[in-house]
């Protein structure tokens, strides 16, 4: 018998001592804490249990049918009318976020922050700040997000002290050269690219599995085809190619080979710092990275192929519109809206919320208690040649 019959007749079978359980705990008084319930969160993501320590967090797994859902955690999303759940990104069924509306029980996306860590998500580190969406995940262009009604709606000009905070945490967070994740070797410009003679651009790869490019670009551009494209654009140029840190250091699997463009670029082959490739550079080419918004704070021109947060507010170079965004931004509304009004902050040591101020002092107090990696000899950068640089 197949194994999905097996299970169907397992759930149908255990389906009545659940709905006896459910009728049962519905009846108990709420003395316990509010049920908080995650679908499709790694079972190593324990971390969001420091975010909500008023909350009996309970994890569902991750890998779930549609009859299990109806059959059992419909259920037990019903048995407390003070529960709400959260879902990973799209890692959820649909049929969660449906019956949560069909209900009226409290429902949101998670995904990492825009200030997330000093190593990678991928080595499971918790990150210092996470994004909860009620309606879609921020990098789904096709969809409206909470994201997108701050920056579509928030009174950006009567809130003086707002945009002063994010013109001051820009200041902070570019002169410390902090990023996302703040893995990469810190390293001089002059040291990585060598002497400046032409208009330097910036080709930002990313995993191009990655969700924020499955629903940011609405067709097949491949971290190749960016590079291919910024040559053509700018024959004279300098190219250099910084591939995803990810597919660096081997946790997340490469797409487009790399060295099928090393004629036009120079591949930059160890992770360096992103603060650190932005220097010197003149335009930045991305898919949807947030790297290009970084680049944005550093007063770089960039040119977006997809359609980011950071996207069609007036300050890009937009290859795909997104009529939804009619409104004229500064990079300091764009990252007070972005930075300060959407995510939250946790201190990773005390547990407790913080504001963007504290994360980044944080964040620089962490960075600079990990060790200086030395760029490896002759293998920091590889030009168009596919000589050392």
């Amino acid at each position: 018998m197949p194994t999905f019959s097996l299970n169907l007749i397992c759930l149908i079978a255990l389906a009545p001592i659940r709905i006896a359980k459910s009728l049962f705990l519905s009846k108990m008084p709420a003395k316990r804490e509010p049920p908080l319930i995650l679908f499709g969160f790694s079972p190593w993501k324990i971390f969001i249990r420091d975010w909500f320590p008023h909350h009996r967090v309970i994890f569902t797994p991750k890998k779930m049918s549609a009859v299990e859902f109806h059959l059992h955690w419909r259920w037990v999303i019903s048995q407390d009318a003070r529960t709400n759940v959260l879902a990973w990104q799209y890692n959820a069924l649909p049929q969660v976020k449906q019956f949560c509306g069909t209900k009226g029980i409290g429902f949101a996306y998670v995904e990492d922050g825009f200030i997330r860590s000093v190593k990678l998500g991928a080595l499971h580190v918790p990150p210092i700040s996470l994004a909860f969406d009620r309606q879609d995940v921020y990098f789904n262009a096709n969809a409206k997000t909470d994201l997108e009604n701050i920056l579509s709606d928030y009174d950006f000009d009567n809130d003086t002290i707002l945009v002063h905070r994010a013109r001051l945490a820009i200041e902070q967070l570019v002169a410390t050269g902090l990023s996302k994740y703040n893995s990469g070797t810190r390293v001089e410009a002059k040291t990585l690219y060598g002497p400046k003679t032409a208009k330097r651009i910036l080709v930002i790869g990313q995993v191009e599995r990655d969700a924020s490019i499955a629903y940011g670009c609405s067709r097949n551009f491949s971290n190749n085809d960016l590079v291919r494209l910024a040559r053509e654009e700018n024959p004279d140029a300098e190219i250099i190619y910084k591939p995803h840190p990810e597919v660096l250091q081997g946790t997340a699997p490469r797409g487009s080979d790399p060295f099928e463009v090393q004629s036009l670029a120079t591949i930059l082959e160890v992770d360096v710092s992103l603060a650190d490739c932005l220097q010197t550079v003149d335009h930045v080419y991305t898919i949807t990275s947030l790297a290009g918004f970084e680049a944005l704070l550093r007063g770089i021109t960039v040119t977006t192929i997809g359609c980011p947060f950071y996207s069609g507010w007036g300050l890009t170079d937009d290859r795909q519109a997104n009529s939804r965004r009619c409104r004229k931004l500064s990079v300091e509304q764009l990252f007070a809206g972005a930075y300060i009004l959407y995510p939250r902050y946790l201190d990773p040591d005390t547990k407790a919320e913080i504001d963007i101020e504290r994360a980044l002092d944080v964040l620089s107090k962490m960075r600079a208690q990990e060790p200086d990696l030395k760029m490896p000899p002759a293998t920091q950068a590889h030009g168009p040649s596919g000589t050392a640089k």
